[in-house]
């Protein structure tokens, strides 16, 4: 079992917070003394902050600066089709 406190801010983690829950994907944002505000990439996103002491089943890994830009490239053009993308005014 893990915890919120070791994971670093503005890096990007493959997450199961209990045994039976899927994997997700989320980012810290900010860290304070006694908390953490994290984005999660569900659908839609959220945010929320957790206690540094809040359990984590497992920490499966920290993603590499290419993974997320790999990420981040299906991401933003799987909003663009969900959202029709940016449209002229």
């Amino acid at each position: 079992m893990y915890t919120y406190d070791l994971l670093e801010t503005g890096c990007y983690y493959l997450v199961k917070e209990k045994e039976d829950s899927p994997v997700i994907l989320i980012r810290v944002a900010v860290t304070t003394d006694h908390c953490l505000f994290v984005q999660r990439y569900d659908e839609p996103m959220e945010t929320c902050w957790k206690l540094k002491k809040d359990p984590l089943f497992d920490i499966i890994e920290c993603l590499s600066d290419a993974a997320v830009k790999s990420w981040e490239a299906y991401y933003r053009s799987s909003q663009d089709a969900f959202f029709g993308g940016e449209e002229d005014e």
